[in-house]
């Protein structure tokens, strides 16, 4: 009896996470399969038409889009005097450092 009311209460939150009111097959799956412990207990077990988990492996993540978010959250801020440098010529540069 625990469990039905545990996996139906995990299944009625993931239909209502998706917008629905009814709960099916794939929803069972999403609540046992993000439960650490139900998991653990139906490892063995096939649920007809409840598909997968929705993942995507690090390493097909094109790098441009997780290159650059990277660089925006480790880039310093920079003071106004060091983004004029940067913009400046090469011969102003070499004037201000005198």
């Amino acid at each position: 009896e625990y469990l039905t009311a545990e996996i139906l209460e995990l299944a009625g939150n993931a239909a209502t996470d998706n917008k629905k009111t009814r709960i099916i097959p794939r929803h069972i799956q999403l609540a046992v399969r993000n439960d650490e412990e139900l998991n653990k207990l139906f490892k063995n077990v096939t649920i007809a038409q409840g598909g997968v988990l929705p993942n995507i492996h690090s390493v097909l993540i094109p790098k441009g889009s997780a290159a650059k978010e990277e660089k925006e959250k480790t880039e310093k801020v920079k003071s106004p005097a060091e983004k004029k440098a940067k913009k400046a010529p090469k011969a102003v540069q070499q004037s201000q450092d005198y």
